[in-house]
């Protein structure tokens, strides 16, 4: 199952910095610019029910998940209501959910505003979705040319290429990769996560699916930054010792990714013309909230 972080942290992200590598810090309750729609790709913490319709075991639509959703429904979301993609849309303006493309009842007015095509449990490399039988970025990418021919077909090509233009993609991916590399003695961990890190993000981000994708009109873009992958439950259960400590090492990897995912953003605004694209830092406000409760209202 993906280690998703609390509902109740990506609510406290929504109101934290949005890093462009254009114009340093801007509010993430107020995005730059205005979008007519919001695309979302990659992982649980962009989900919002992808995975209940395909055949993956990785669901979550049971449960206590869903309890603080709208109706107190499970709807395949990995939280405990509206995730990050819910919560950029609502905060952006547009909508107050995303809808998951694969939905049975997406409506075609739903797609003017933005749908959801993030997968749970997905990563950067296609083995880690193959791991949980999820879809793969590729998978993903597939299913957005798909929703840009229904989108001309409902509001007419010239209208959906001004709609995809002027979109905002959000990407979060990484976050698998990494807790995927985490099943090896010391020494080869470290080594493992060292070669791989740094170049999951070169892979994707110069992959052909993130070139066509601004082939088909594609402009603004903002990533996020891996979580603090060792301060997950799952990872001071496993390997923060008697105290449930964070598990440094696992930190050091998601932290040296994010090093990697910020000088690519600066080399992909310096090399795609038009492209506006943006880091979102979700890994350093995060820490800061672990680390120092009691500044945040500590329960």
């Amino acid at each position: 199952m993906p280690r998703a972080a609390s509902n109740i942290m990506l609510a406290l992200c929504v109101v934290l910095s949005l890093y462009s590598t254009r114009g340093g810090a801007v509010s993430a309750a107020g995005l730059p610019g205005s979008y007519p729609a919001i695309l979302a790709f990659g992982d649980s913490i962009l989900d919002s029910g992808n995975n209940i319709l395909i055949g993956t075991l990785t669901k979550c639509n049971y449960p206590p998940y869903g309890r603080d959703f709208p109706g107190g429904i499970s709807t395949g979301r990995f939280g405990n209501g509206k995730v990050f993609s819910d919560l950029i849309a609502e905060r952006s303006g547009i909508k107050a959910i995303l809808t998951a493309f694969l939905d049975p009842n997406l409506k075609d007015e739903d797609l003017v505003t933005g749908v959801c095509f993030a997968s749970g449990g997905s990563g950067l490399d296609q083995q880690t979705a193959n791991l949980q039988n999820v879809l793969s970025i590729t998978a993903q990418f597939n299913l957005f040319k798909q929703y840009v021919g229904k989108l001309e077909g409902y509001v007419g090509t010239e209208k959906a290429q001004g709609i995809i233009s002027q979109s905002l993609y959000l990407v979060s991916s990484g976050n698998n990769d990494i807790c995927h590399q985490i099943f090896f003695d010391s020494e080869e961990r470290l080594r493992c996560i060292h070669n791989t890190t740094g170049s999951m993000g070169i892979r994707f981000h110069t992959s052909k699916e993130n070139r066509d994708m601004y082939g088909l009109g594609a402009r603004k873009f903002a990533y996020l930054t891996t979580l603090p992958l060792g301060c997950l439950p799952s990872a001071r259960i496993t390997a923060g010792g008697i105290l449930g400590n964070c598990f440094e090492m696992e930190n050091q990897a998601a932290a040296l990714f994010n090093s990697k995912l910020e000088a690519e953003v600066t080399d992909l605004n310096n090399n795609l013309p038009g492209a506006d694209i943006f880091l979102l830092d979700i890994y350093s406000p995060l820490l800061e909230i672990i680390q120092n409760p009691d500044k945040y209202g500590r329960p």
